[in-house]
């Protein structure tokens, strides 16, 4: 576990919330409720470094406070109870926030709100943010396909837009990849998908990724929130791709990690609420933004695959994203985004299909 902020004590049992003192005078207080332990090594840990970046770079201008393992069942009581305290600027981390931090936001009009993946806002004093994985899932996938694996296995999450979102960039980009090195695949199964319906279940991530480098799949992709299904394919002798963070300490066969970069935005937040700029809005940054990042490579990426890799990435930082530009066929072979259109961010946040590659299905 890191080291606890030294001006709030913040000690969580069961749903209850104790508060130190308040800060010293002239700080802008900033308040986390974090999904899960800080040491989580997937979405919460993601987030902490997030919180230590926002440290960094605004020091003593600010006094920073997280609760960790904030639910359902609790997150009204820990976000109400930050906002009573005087906090400036409260960062709800997780979907599951969503409805608690509307709720606490519209009684404290004086208190700005900031919430991760969801969708609602209002218009006074809750904003909403998330940055575009799927940017870097695509490039995960072009690297691979470029390296020749034609057989993916996937340990699969929740079955929403997110994640499909993130399997469909992830095969377009591994498509891509194949086709430039010449490699002969089957259209219709290069990824194949398999569901946990969590977003983070140890026991079977590893069992699933176990199961399937034992039926052949020549490289695991991991999307959950522990890199566990990346350790066991490298336990297999099958190469990963890891996912939230960097997990290679973790997994060494990982050729590559898909990271969340969350310190950006709660820097750029932060500050526009101390000069007094900050208004509610929906907030969706991809490398354009650095909201996003690729871990560095394995030594094992040839050299001339980084470096395509590398090109691909450049133009989403330049703001040029076509991946998901048509024409673009689903599993049934039919056209759901024609040539010469490009999916909208509603299309791509409403996301329900998967894309022609793809073996397996959405479940109910």
């Amino acid at each position: 576990m890191g080291k606890r902020p030294n001006l709030f004590l913040i000690v969580a049992l069961g749903i209850g919330l104790l508060l130190s003192p308040q800060a010293s005078a002239g700080k802008t207080k900033v308040a986390f409720a974090l999904l899960w332990t800080i040491d989580d090594m997937g979405w919460t840990t993601a987030h902490y470094r997030g919180i230590q970046y926002l440290k960094k770079k605004l020091g003593d201008k600010i006094e920073v406070s997280y609760t960790e393992k904030v639910l359902a069942a609790n997150a009204e009581q820990v976000l109400r109870g930050y906002a009573k305290a005087g906090f400036d600027i409260i960062f709800a981390t997780t979907f599951e926030h969503m409805d608690p931090c509307l709720m606490v936001a519209r009684d404290f009009p004086n208190v700005i709100f900031e919430h991760c993946s969801g969708y609602k806002k209002n218009d006074k004093n809750m904003g909403n943010y998330f940055v575009r994985m799927y940017q870097a899932e695509y490039l995960a996938g072009y690297m691979a396909g470029l390296m020749g694996y034609k057989n993916v296995g996937t340990v699969a999450t929740q079955p929403i837009p997110e994640p499909i979102r993130g399997i469909n960039a992830f095969t377009i980009g591994l498509k891509k990849g194949l086709r430039e090195a010449g490699v002969t695949y089957n259209p219709k199964k290069v990824n194949t998908i398999v569901w946990l319906k969590s977003w983070r279940d140890a026991t079977n991530e590893t069992l699933l990724a176990e199961t399937l480098a034992s039926r052949g799949h020549d490289l695991i992709r991991q999307m959950a929130d522990t890199p566990d299904s990346a350790i066991a394919a490298c336990r297999k002798n099958v190469p990963a791709i890891g996912y939230g963070i960097d997990v290679s300490s973790q997994a060494p066969c990982a050729l590559v990690s898909t990271e969340w970069n969350w310190g950006v935005y709660y820097v750029d937040a932060v500050k526009r609420v101390m000069n007094g700029t900050w208004r509610p809005a929906e907030v969706w940054w991809g490398f354009e933004k650095n909201g996003i990042k690729l871990s560095p490579f394995n030594a094992s990426v040839p050299k001339e695959v980084r470096e395509k890799v590398i090109a691909e990435k450049r133009l989403l930082e330049k703001g040029v994203d076509n991946i998901f530009a048509g024409p673009i066929k689903d599993q049934s072979g039919k056209v759901v985004i024609p040539a010469g259109k490009k999916a909208s961010d509603k299309d791509l946040l409403t996301m329900r299909w998967l894309v022609e590659g793809v073996s397996g299905r959405i479940p109910d």
